[in-house]
């Protein structure tokens, strides 16, 4: 599910209970959630957050009002206080390794349209992401990965706009950093959705794979 509208339309039928809408809400945002999880707490707990999450999401999707857009951001939040919660408890962030493959094998599950997980959120490149301070890995997950505009970003993060901009334009410059020094990463960036791909376009040029920074109307 692609479509902003789709999902608009799917969510306001999941809150009158057709149990087929939330499914196919589910299908559609669940695996960005789960990357972005997984940037916060790891590979090992990243599923039981998340699944954390949608319960409360299922159980609080009454009370929600808004777009896709908005949506997005709010099940943003829930899982980043789920996965902060978790980190409180267990008294650090991790660094995510594992399975490249988990996440992919996710996106399979949803519908094609967009959902092909982006290369960005194969497991290795979200290992490259947990080396970025935690406030770049976030505000490039929420930003590249969930889709969020600055603005839904900043309000996930309790942040200033400006301030997610910052940390977006940053992180992205040392992730591609990290991608150049990392062969096995050559051209990852090169597989983001065309929708997505202006808030951190990637330039192949003689077989390098570069992301250019986002500029000001870019983000």
């Amino acid at each position: 599910m692609g479509d902003d509208a789709e999902l608009t339309a799917a969510v306001l039928a999941a809150q009158h209970g057709d149990e087929n809408a939330f499914r196919a809400v589910y299908r559609s945002v669940h695996p960005r959630l789960l990357g972005y999880v997984r940037t916060l707490v790891g590979d090992l707990d990243a599923e039981d957050v998340t699944s954390e999450a949608w319960l409360q999401i299922a159980r609080d999707l009454e009370r929600f009002s808004g777009d896709a857009d908005r949506f997005r951001g709010w099940a943003a939040r829930i899982a980043r206080n789920r996965a902060l919660d978790h980190i409180r408890m267990r008294g650090r962030r991790p660094v995510a390794v594992g399975d490249e493959t988990e996440l992919t094998g996710r996106a399979a599950e949803s519908d094609t349209a967009g959902e092909a997980i982006e290369a960005l959120a194969t497991g290795r490149t979200l290992d490259l992401i947990a080396r970025l301070p935690q406030d770049q890995a976030e505000a490039v997950v929420l930003r590249v990965v969930v889709g969020l505009d600055a603005k839904t970003a900043a309000e996930t993060l309790g942040k200033r706009p400006g301030a997610v901009r910052t940390a977006a334009h940053r992180g992205l410059r040392k992730l591609a950093e990290l991608l150049g020094d990392d062969p096995d990463t050559a051209g990852v960036l090169d597989a983001l959705p065309a929708q997505r791909a202006p808030r951190g376009r990637a330039v192949t040029s003689g077989g390098v794979t570069h992301v250019c920074a986002p500029t000001q109307k870019d983000m």
